[in-house]
């Protein structure tokens, strides 16, 4: 089923607003959403929609939360969350972060108490569009083994980067640090697909291709990617007091309480290190050079983070973008209960 942008994030409102959001957080979700199919990252758009409303309805995300700031120094921020849609509180918490950032040259702001809050790589391109550096990294609940051990501890705890161009282009990553993000597992689920046997393994721990047989993910690169992990846990978790590790709440189990997720904001304003408009012209020439050089064997090009969503995005404009059928059927239907995500097992059926 190919549908238009614009379709796609009218059906997703309508469905957040039928599960209780008021119509600007079902409008925030939804766009954060709607940015994950755009770009071609499936694993982060209309898939999660049923597991958002369900937990919506059910009283595990705040639908009108009490947001509260408090900006704690002249470049950092604190930024509670009251359980809302964790993409809305992202979005304001980022707003917030560039205000700060045209004055102080950089700001950190740390969100607590927020729920799960979607394709990272939306709100630092909100910095990149203001001419900042935007990074931004959030918790996820365990379901990694540490490096050398065989029961989950961390979460994919992904990281994200963007930084502007003189020009339209954008460098943007948003990297999970384990082989592959969960939602991956997710998206291979929904098509009955296979994955990969690096990016998984079973209850034995074993690596396995059969997405229903996940019992854990690894991290990337062994070590490096375990480091990276638990330092995204401790700047995102333990750094604003929420739990940490194998504390952290599943997001599958139990859809009546709260997250208390973590995530941490880093925008960095260039005119305070350099001329803001040389940086600029610096990454363009960057992105030039990179595409000048002779691709290997099998690659046909090099491409710069973040140009090949750009790519699927021009080509979702002008086709439509691709959605599973059982989905879009969720989307046009007047239900919001499914209990698909009733708990059978941490990672959702």
């Amino acid at each position: 089923m190919r549908v238009s942008k614009q379709e796609l994030f009218d059906l997703m409102k309508q469905k957040f607003i039928k599960a209780g959001l008021n119509e600007e957080a079902a409008h925030d979700v939804s766009d954060v959403l709607t940015f994950a199919d755009y770009r071609g990252i499936h694993s982060h758009g209309a898939v999660r929609v049923e597991y958002y409303s369900e937990r919506i309805a059910k009283g595990g995300i705040t639908a009108n939360p009490n947001y509260k700031f408090e900006q704690t120094g002249p470049s950092s921020a604190v930024f509670d969350g009251d359980n809302g849609p964790g993409h809305q509180a992202a979005k304001q918490a980022m707003e917030k972060a560039i205000e700060m950032a045209k004055t102080s040259g950089i700001a950190v702001v740390g969100m607590k108490h927020i729920s799960h809050s979607g394709a990272l790589g939306y709100f630092v391109e909100m910095a990149a569009e203001q001419d900042m550096v935007g990074i931004s990294m959030c918790q996820s609940d365990p379901m990694v083994v540490p490096f050398g051990g065989t029961e989950p501890y961390f979460g994919t705890n992904p990281i994200a980067f963007s930084a502007p161009s003189s020009d339209e282009r954008m460098i943007t990553f948003d990297m999970a640090t384990t082989v592959q993000a969960w939602g991956k597992v997710l998206d291979a689920r929904s098509k009955d697909a296979s994955i990969p046997d690096t990016w998984a393994v079973d209850a034995s721990g074993a690596p396995t291709t059969n997405a229903r047989d996940v019992h854990a993910l690894v991290p990337i690169a062994g070590p490096k990617g375990y480091g990276l992990m638990m330092m995204v846990d401790i700047l995102s978790g333990s750094l604003l007091g929420v739990p940490h590790g194998v504390h952290v709440s599943s997001m599958y189990q139990d859809l009546t309480k709260g997250r208390d997720l973590g995530q941490l904001h880093i925008v960095i304003n260039p005119a305070y290190f350099t001329d803001s408009d040389a940086f600029k012209k610096q990454i363009s020439t960057m992105l030039d050079e990179l595409k000048a050089q002779p691709a290997a064997e099998g690659y046909g090009e090099v491409f710069y983070p973040g140009e090949r969503a750009r790519l699927r995005s021009a080509k979702y404009e002008k086709d439509g973008i691709e959605i599973v059928d059982d989905i879009y059927n969720y989307l046009v239907s007047d239900d919001i209960h499914y209990d698909r995500y009733h708990g059978k097992n941490r990672f959702a059926e």
